[in-house]
């Protein structure tokens, strides 16, 4: 005799909630694989988790918001090239509309509809723009641009491939301040701390490029950096003063990296289980928790924008995934950190995740000693 449907609705909710996160992916693993194709290419873009809504501007509208590219800058200068990153910004604009299939941009706001694609500060002669994709190929690409000047100009991108591909986040920090002193900084950022096992994907590929150019072959100094083991073995990174190194070296090693990160993306096998998409997903979240925790641009962002909008900005855009902490930003000095602590399913040799690696991470940010300022307006993202 069948039960009525109330009361099936209600057993099976009952018995439904017994059933722990490990078994309904089992499940739902052994539904996919009895699917016809073309209802596991539909499964298969439900597996990606983290993407944003799509804006209702098109690609070239929202490509030239805010009057972007800029020509001219908000801040004092006395320079012939003002916004000295500005070819960067165009560079990886145009790059992405040729090589990234179905390219288009996502909104940048908070979950409370806050707009943070643009902010100014008149009075300091600031202001900041921050421009989002997403293709098939990634999640999200953040472009921000910080203009002050020849005080400071910064370019700062992060690139979140879509958690089917089991793949580090390509960073990449350019700053200048008083057109006197340089910080540049492109990385593969790998998401496990297992980073042997998980550069062999990529390193490789990578030392070439970097041979090339002996002004960013540059190591942390562990008196101001505590994390250096969480970066890749062949980060580009270079403190310099003279200014010829921006377009003879970094430009070009830019661009290869960038086209390299595309390339290694595309050429990747994607996830074939959803417990392979949720675990790389995870590890994007803790990273970005990590990562907002520890933002060295935090105090800049509050005293030039506020405190309220700097925690938003940064909680819920910078690092969209991240947990927000109780006691809010963090406004000591700035400090370059990295990728987040090892999850408990971190994998053995970072190419191919076993079935099993499905537990959620426990974010965990080790203290660390105050140390001293490399500048009060540094923006990164580290």
């Amino acid at each position: 005799m069948m039960r009525p449907l109330s009361e099936t609705k209600t057993y099976m909710k009952s018995h439904r909630d017994r059933i722990d996160a490990q078994t309904l992916l089992e499940l739902e693993d052994r539904i996919f694989s009895i699917l016809e194709p073309s209802e596991q290419s539909i499964r298969l873009q439900e597996l990606s988790p983290g993407r944003s809504r799509r804006s209702r501007m098109s690609l070239e509208e929202a490509s030239v918001q805010h009057g972007m590219p800029w020509t001219t800058t908000i801040g004092r200068s006395e320079e012939k090239d003002p916004l000295l990153y500005m070819p960067f910004w165009e560079w990886q604009m145009d790059f992405m509309k040729s090589s990234l299939s179905n390219l288009h941009p996502i909104d940048c706001s908070t979950p409370n509809e806050g707009d943070v694609s643009y902010n100014e500060n008149k009075e300091k002669r600031a202001r900041i723009v921050n421009h989002c994709y997403a293709s098939d190929e990634y999640r999200k690409i953040r472009m921000t641009y910080y203009d002050a000047g020849d005080a400071v100009q910064v370019f700062n991108s992060v690139w979140y491939p879509d958690a089917k591909y089991n793949l580090p986040v390509l960073g990449i920090d350019l700053l200048s301040f008083n057109r006197k002193k340089y910080l540049a900084i492109v990385d593969f950022q790998p998401l496990h701390q297992e980073e042997d096992g998980h550069a062999i994907c990529y390193e490789h590929i990578l030392k070439p490029i970097k041979n090339k150019y002996d002004n960013l072959k540059g190591r942390m100094s562990s008196k101001f950096y505590d994390e250096t083991q969480f970066f890749s073995k062949e980060m580009l990174f270079a403190r310099f003063e003279d200014g010829k190194i921006v377009y003879d070296d970094l430009f070009p090693a830019f661009k290869s990296y960038v086209e390299t990160h595309v390339d290694l993306v595309k050429s990747t096998p994607k996830a074939t289980t959803r417990q392979m998409v949720q675990h790389v997903f995870e590890r994007q979240r803790a990273y970005d928790t990590y990562s907002a925790e520890r933002d060295p641009a935090a105090g800049l962002f509050a005293a030039m924008f506020g405190k309220d909008w700097a925690e938003d900005f940064i909680y819920d855009f910078l690092f969209s995934l991240s947990e927000r902490k109780e006691e809010g930003l963090n406004l000591s000095p700035p400090m370059f950190g990295g990728p987040p602590p090892p999850s408990s399913g971190a994998l053995k040799n970072g190419c191919h995740l076993p079935p099993s690696a499905v537990s959620k991470p426990q974010v965990h940010v080790p203290e660390h000693k105050v140390e001293p300022k490399i500048s009060k307006t540094i923006i990164t993202r580290k």
